[in-house]
């Protein structure tokens, strides 16, 4: 891994990092100026105002990114032929956040390119309570020369495993003295 790599890596970790809960207003940010992400924990006052619990986390695999996002939604937002397009829309927010704050971190532009589709998941844990939860990997413009992640491995113990199990018989030992069932 060269060092642009890990510049950019080390970049975009901190953008989002920058993304904490609270950073988007001004009065409770570290450096007095608001990074307004777009998730939608930030409409309303954080203290006076019920707010919506969402937020998201990324993880980094060779010269991909990958970001989470996960959030707290109603039943029938989820029933909403729209549902998947919003949440896509969601995480391109944070994609749009993420490269505007390497910026101005950096001083350098990087590009996230999409790497398929989104997946998410949609789960209830009550009847009141519904999350959902999505991923979506995104190519990292700038880092060159990376290892590809390859297939998984094949497992070459099966045959190893096949042999031992045919070993095994019913037969009882010579000084099993239990009765025959």
């Amino acid at each position: 891994m060269s060092s642009n790599t890990l510049e950019i890596i080390q970049g975009l970790a901190q953008a989002a990092s920058n993304a904490y809960d609270g950073s988007h207003d001004e009065r409770y940010s570290l450096d007095g100026q608001a990074h307004k992400v777009g998730l939608r924990r930030e409409e309303g006052h954080p203290i006076l105002d019920s707010r919506v619990m969402d937020g998201f986390s990324v993880k980094f695999i060779a010269d991909t990114i990958i970001i989470n996002y996960q959030s707290d939604v109603r039943m029938k937002d989820v029933k909403d032929p729209k549902f998947d397009q919003e949440i896509e829309r969601m995480i391109n927010e944070i994609k749009k956040f993420l490269q505007k704050e390497y910026k101005s971190i950096t001083g350098n532009n990087v590009t996230l390119s999409k790497k398929g589709p989104a997946s998410m998941i949609v789960q209830t844990t009550s009847r009141v309570r519904t999350f959902v939860q999505a991923y979506q990997h995104f190519k990292i413009s700038g880092i060159k020369n990376m290892d590809p992640v390859l297939d998984p491995s094949k497992d070459t113990t099966r045959e190893v495993t096949r042999k031992f199990l045919s070993q095994s018989t019913d037969k009882r030992p010579s000084n099993d003295t239990r009765k025959k069932d």
